[in-house]
């Protein structure tokens, strides 16, 4: 029996008017190599997941990139970025360093 979970992709898209917002609303801790998202009903361990946040800085950006489920909690589910385009990693280095807003 071949497990297809792996080709499945769910799409998690949204929309924040600030990197803050992103933090405060949705993403309880963000790093390089991944992201908790908060969720009422968290997607199981080994989901791959389709990422499109976002975000409003000086202009309207988007971090983009597949990622996959590692770990669930009742408040939301752990993700491991698989793939984030280097614009994309740009703008979470952004974040990291200083929060991406003025």
């Amino acid at each position: 029996m071949d497990d297809k979970r792996g080709d499945e992709r769910v799409t998690i898209n949204k929309e924040f008017e600030s990197f803050d917002a992103f933090i405060q609303e949705y993403v309880t801790n963000i790093s390089r190599t991944g992201v908790f998202i908060k969720a009422q009903n968290p997607l199981p361990v080994g989901t791959r997941v389709n990422l499109h946040f976002t975000v409003i800085m000086d202009d309207i950006e988007a971090i983009e990139g597949v990622g996959e489920v590692v770990r669930t909690e009742k408040d939301g589910m752990g993700v491991v970025f698989r793939e984030l385009s280097g614009y994309s990693q740009g703008l979470i280095d952004k974040l990291l360093t200083g929060r991406g807003t003025k």
